[in-house]
């Protein structure tokens, strides 16, 4: 019903940027909020970033400064400005959307696939 489709990922070095990009499809009444959170290997998955329907934004310290996230509601897009990345920052990074589906009422949570972050040298 509905899908989000991540690209931006991949490998870049210490200091570089790299912007990732979500967008929602299928049968999508409303969205709420945006967001992306991370998993890097043997640890749990961990906010970086979320964007409410109106546009306030809110950070994981160890972001703050560095990444930026926004979105497009025509496009039902969240995008995620990473700069100034560091080794530690390599991991899965996962979109994340708060959607009502047409026709119904409840708020649900999806996923998208989750593309990889590699910061090396």
């Amino acid at each position: 019903q509905v899908q989000l489709v991540e690209s931006g990922g991949g490998l870049v070095q210490p200091g570089g940027s790299l912007r990732l990009s979500c967008a929602a499809s299928g049968r999508i009444g409303s969205i709420n909020a945006m967001g992306w959170y991370r998993q890097a290997p043997g640890k749990q998955r961990e906010l970086v970033a979320t964007i409410s329907s109106g546009g306030t934004t809110n950070y994981a310290d160890f972001v703050k400064g560095r990444f930026t996230i926004s979105r497009d509601n025509a496009k039902s897009t969240v995008y995620l400005q990473m700069n100034s990345l560091k080794p530690e920052d390599t991991a899965v990074y996962y979109c994340n959307a708060n959607i009502r589906v047409t026709a119904t009422l409840r708020f649900m949570n999806y996923w998208g696939q989750g593309p990889q972050v590699t910061v090396s040298s």
